[in-house]
């Protein structure tokens, strides 16, 4: 099974913290990041998860326009910032499609580390804003999962 961690891209500030929109800087950064993925034929996802941030939700958004797939967008509770990524590990686990979670720091290197070391502490990756992790383990296997790449702005030229 595939798994992507995705962290959205860079937000204009709100002085409330979930309505955040996307920056003009987070849309290049995203623009940018489709178009590495398109010129690598990255497999698609079955399915998008995202926060209920509306920064999560645009960065979902543009992925899956930009990059046309089909898999639908679901907001997924837990996938907050300081979340708890437990609860997700097992929801992850439990499916075989490959699937995209698209989210927030420190959640995400939690989630990441688990997945991989079985402890969440200390980090093992650092997401950068609209940065990837792509992290494989054979369909039906209960073990860890292992990191195949990671995707960082500083790549396409841009800052995070």
């Amino acid at each position: 099974m595939l798994l992507y961690l995705i962290r959205h891209a860079h937000a204009s500030d709100a002085a409330d913290d979930s309505k955040r929109r996307l920056s003009p800087e987070g849309r290049l950064q995203m623009e940018r990041l489709v178009a590495f993925l398109r010129a690598h034929a990255v497999p698609p996802p079955e399915a998008i998860w995202h926060s209920s941030l509306v920064r999560a939700r645009e960065t979902a958004r543009l992925l899956q326009e930009g990059l046309g797939w089909k898999a639908p967008l679901t907001e997924m509770d837990g996938l907050h910032p300081e979340g708890d990524p437990r609860p997700i590990v097992a929801r992850v686990n439990a499916i075989e499609e490959p699937l995209a979670i698209v989210g927030h720091e420190p959640f995400l290197g939690a989630l990441g580390a688990l997945l991989v070391r079985g402890s969440s502490w200390p980090p093992v990756f650092t997401m950068r804003k609209s940065g990837m992790l792509a992290l494989e383990r054979p369909v039906g296997c209960a073990g860890p999962w292992s990191a195949s790449w990671q995707l960082s702005p500083e790549l396409f030229g841009l800052d995070s």
